[in-house]
């Protein structure tokens, strides 16, 4: 039968969206492009998101809550099993899931394992988006738009650039459109559900990731020990860089305490945008060996799935 999409936006529509793919697929920019500006942390390093991130997108007449999930990837210790279960748990609790694929990527292994939990899910709309239309060739978009059809029951298919805005209004009003008639979840200023010590935490992270790169990223986790509001729209934060190896540490803090400094210099630029603030930055470095194999220390850390 076919959808009258007059009929479904004539009273207000509201719920959960998750966004799912392999590492690197282009989950949170597309959440950021929804939002119009930054709020989930971005770089070209493999499972770099860690945390659940509900992010509130409020059109007339709906309100989307897009769920922003770990990269779904093959994990080899506690910590990405944790990241798996965090993603996965999702799929059964949403009304809508968006399958992000890489348009610059062949459709591999990691892919078809994807498909085959979003075919799996509970979700009464499922949308295959093509990321990175951007850096791809029309010949690409093509091909991949064809290859991933079948990774799952998809009811439509969309080709996005998160970077150039291309489609993301139109991926926007596709979800609302099939969202189920529903109250107004969050107040209309909630941007997201991420406490101050959560984006001051993950936006540390990512700047470690920026700067190191390849070196040490994914032995890296960040935790808020202390956020101190003062008169005057003033915030003192102090916060820890763990590392697995004492090795790991010097290169974080580097020559004369250079990269350390960098990264906070980095870091205090998103978070006096995000907290409306002023912000002296204290950071520290640790070693705790091990940790990403510590479910105790990965649920201080918050990495956990909650469950």
């Amino acid at each position: 039968m076919e959808t009258n999409h007059n009929d479904l936006r004539s009273s207000f529509r509201s719920g959960f969206v998750a966004l799912v793919g392999r590492p690197n697929a282009g989950k949170s920019s597309l959440l950021n492009a929804c939002m119009g500006q930054k709020i989930a942390i971005e770089s070209p390093v493999a499972q770099t998101t860690r945390k659940r991130l509900r992010a509130v997108v409020n059109t007339e007449g709906a309100q989307l809550v897009i769920v922003d999930t770990p990269g779904l990837h093959k994990p080899k210790d506690a910590l990405g099993k944790e990241l798996n279960r965090s993603a996965l748990g999702e799929l059964g609790d949403v009304d809508v899931v968006a399958m992000l694929v890489d348009a610059t990527k062949p459709v591999g292994r990691g892919d078809v394992w994807v498909g085959q939990h979003v075919r799996a899910s509970s979700a009464t709309y499922k949308v295959l988006v093509l990321t990175k239309a951007d850096i791809s060739s029309q010949d690409q978009i093509v091909a991949q738009l064809e290859a991933a059809q079948d990774l799952a029951d998809f009811d439509d298919a969309l080709v996005v650039s998160a970077k150039e805005h291309f489609n993301i209004d139109a991926f926007v009003g596709l979800v609302a459109a099939h969202l189920p008639e529903g109250p107004q979840w969050f107040p209309a200023n909630m941007q997201h559900d991420a406490s101050p010590e959560d984006l001051v935490a993950e936006f540390i992270r990512e700047k470690a990731y920026l700067l190191l790169r390849q070196e040490i990223p994914h032995s890296i986790g960040v935790r808020c020990d202390s956020i101190t509001y003062a008169r005057g729209k003033h915030a003192s934060i102090e916060a820890t860089i763990l590392v697995e190896r004492e090795g790991q540490k010097g290169i974080v803090i580097g020559h004369k305490g250079s990269t350390i400094k960098r990264i906070g210099m980095d870091a205090r630029k998103d978070l006096e945008r995000l907290l409306g603030c002023s912000i002296f930055l204290d950071l520290s470095v640790r070693v705790q060996p091990k940790w990403r194999k510590d479910a105790n220390e990965i649920r201080r850390l918050g990495y956990d799935s909650g469950e």
